[in-house]
């Protein structure tokens, strides 16, 4: 397991720089040297204190982890060190500082450290090869666990092998049949209790992890959480409401982060009106009709990239009411102006939609808005997405956005529906701006 050791030496340095970036704060920020050198002494303590918040030991645990993954307990390690450090200078020559200094520490910590390990992580998947990888097992859960290796490369592994099943020979000699191998991941469509055991006693022995897909996805869903009793796992079914105080902080949310941003974004506004205006003639923006909450139709915003004639020209290139499925998206689309594939490139052409988020008709986060033509096609299934407001980006922005099949998009939006949390919302948000910058599967 040498890679995940290679990896938290990497996430030590990022906290041991972020703490010597909170001692340069107080040279940069507020001119006060002695701070600035007692805070360098206390480095030390930031990196104790993240062992102590387990911030070194989840990404061995876990086939994916991201940094954002760990935002919150981060925002507790800042504030934990924050206040450590400022009780520390009471005891130094240092002396007493004040409450805004100590904000302005935590703010420094929070970004430094989340920037750092993030850095961290992109080096080590960089750097270290890939965990080779076998798949045990075969049909629809083989598939599906196949597929999202394929789709999320920060995954960081490679398979390097498939069986369609184990046998007891196989598990008395693990040494033989996972030579070469750092990482199981078992996915069969049924699974026995005996068999797991001994995979598990088998994976131990040789020090291979160890990853189970459950094989009954119906029957654990996506809404669920696991709980212990003592010894006794406890699956718990999330069948209730979200809470009105989450929908209103949802809300204000949507409110206080549109409002700020149309105003701060004006200048990018004029740029890529004017963009769109010496690119050829017709309106900046484009008005269409999507379907939203519970089936309500509004007039969706966007800048506008295709030539003016587009919708007309669409049954030219799709017959919609032939569709097998209720979706479509055109890799090459030729109604596509080149300003426009720019703006779709860099998601530009969704920024007037904070309007839309303003007035209520969408959400930062939620299900993309689709068009009346394709919700007509409907099935019964598909009507989930509806229980809640479209949103700018969403679950399908951040799982592969174009590239995923109907299923997996109604799959990752379900998931998202049924344990929505405003913690959630701030983690797509955190993630969209990744997934933009890489470009992956945006048409």
């Amino acid at each position: 397991m040498w890679a995940d050791g290679v990896l938290r030496r990497l996430l030590a340095l990022a906290d041991v720089t972020a703490g010597l970036l909170v001692s340069g704060s107080f040279v940069l920020i507020h001119g006060n040297l002695a701070a600035a050198f007692w805070s360098a002494t206390f480095v030390p303590a930031w990196v104790i204190l993240a062992k102590l918040h387990g911030l070194y030991d989840r990404d061995q645990r876990a086939l994916r982890y991201l940094t954002v993954d760990e935002l919150p307990k981060l925002c507790t390690y800042a504030t934990t060190g924050t206040a450590a450090l400022l009780v520390f200078f009471l005891a130094t020559p240092a002396g007493e500082v004040g409450i805004e200094t100590g904000l302005r520490v935590w703010a420094v910590a929070v970004a430094a450290t989340f920037l750092l390990r993030s850095a961290a992580r992109f080096a080590w998947r960089r750097t270290v090869p890939p965990a080779r990888t076998l798949i045990v097992g075969s049909g629809p859960v083989a598939d599906a666990t196949r597929r999202k290796l394929e789709l999320f490369p920060d995954i960081h592994v490679r398979v390097v092998g498939e069986r369609p099943e184990l046998t007891p020979a196989d598990l008395r000699e693990p040494d033989v049949w996972l030579d070469g191998v750092d990482r199981v991941i078992l996915a069969m469509h049924s699974v026995d209790g005996d068999l797991l055991e001994e995979l598990v006693i088998a994976c131990r022995a040789v020090r291979v992890k160890l990853a189970v897909v459950p094989p009954v996805r119906g029957m654990f869903g996506t809404a669920v959480q696991l709980s212990h009793i003592a010894d006794l796992p406890v699956i718990v079914y999330g069948t209730w409401d979200v809470s009105r105080s989450t929908m209103l902080l949802k809300r204000t949310i949507d409110v206080l982060v549109s409002a700020t941003l149309l105003v701060l974004l004006a200048p990018i506004y004029l740029i890529v009106a004017l963009a769109i205006k010496l690119g050829g003639r017709g309106p900046v923006l484009f008005r269409q009709t999507r379907v939203g909450l519970n089936g309500r139709r509004f007039r969706m915003l966007k800048f506008r990239t295709m030539v003016c004639d587009a919708e007309e020209r669409l049954p030219e290139l799709v017959a919609v009411e032939r569709l097998p499925e209720p979706v479509f998206k055109l890799v090459e689309d030729p109604r596509v102006t080149t300003v426009g594939r720019l703006l779709r490139r860099t998601s530009l052409d969704e920024l007037p939609q904070l309007w839309n988020v303003l007035l209520g008709h969408m959400s930062l986060v939620g299900p993309r808005p689709e068009e009346e033509q394709i919700v007509a096609r409907y099935r019964p299934e598909h009507l989930v997405r509806l229980q809640v407001k479209p949103g700018m980006t969403g679950p399908m922005q951040v799982n592969g956005r174009g590239d995923l099949r109907l299923e997996e998009r109604l799959a990752v939006e379900r998931e998202y529906i049924e344990n929505l949390s405003i913690t959630r919302d701030l983690r797509i948000l955190a993630m969209t701006a990744s997934s933009v910058v890489a470009g992956r599967g945006a048409f």
